[in-house]
């Protein structure tokens, strides 16, 4: 039993996390359905305290918006911050997914991309959008230099 759930954390700990809607503004009024947005999300690095990640994303709106079928475009915005101390655990993935998004019905997605550039002491987070049918993914990039943090 045990073993099961030590199983089932460490699959729940590997997986992207959750983004919080911040807020979202009208970028086009629809009579039928949802209206088109721009919505604003953060979610703290999982695996890096005291790293906070903002991005917004278009949104469509109308009635394939509404019920979910719409494919939202590859618009976006991405900034990262530290926040508090960072800690830096021992073993850093190379790339690592830290948020990953659904943004159509099919074979689209959204998602954010951790790396560490040793040399520099920066985070490097990559967000891009893409399908798996085409190349060329739109993208945006955040970096967050380590530095100390206070001095309590």
């Amino acid at each position: 039993m045990k073993s099961r759930i030590a199983l089932l954390a460490a699959l729940f700990a590997a997986l992207p996390v959750m983004a919080e809607e911040v807020g979202c503004v009208t970028t086009a009024w629809k009579l039928i359905g949802a209206n088109h947005r721009v919505c604003v999300y953060a979610f703290d690095d999982p695996k890096i305290p005291g790293v906070t990640c903002h991005f917004s994303q278009a949104k469509t709106g109308g009635v394939k918006g509404t019920f979910g079928l719409a494919e939202d475009p590859s618009q976006f915005s991405l900034a990262c911050r530290q926040i508090g101390p960072i800690s830096l655990p021992a073993k850093l993935s190379k790339d690592e997914i830290v948020f990953s998004e659904d943004t159509s019905l099919m074979f689209k997605e959204t998602s954010i991309h951790r790396s560490f550039d040793e040399k520099r002491n920066v985070l490097i987070y990559l967000a891009i959008s893409r399908k798996i049918i085409e190349g060329a993914p739109a993208n945006a990039i955040s970096t967050v230099p380590v530095q100390p943090w206070g001095t309590r």
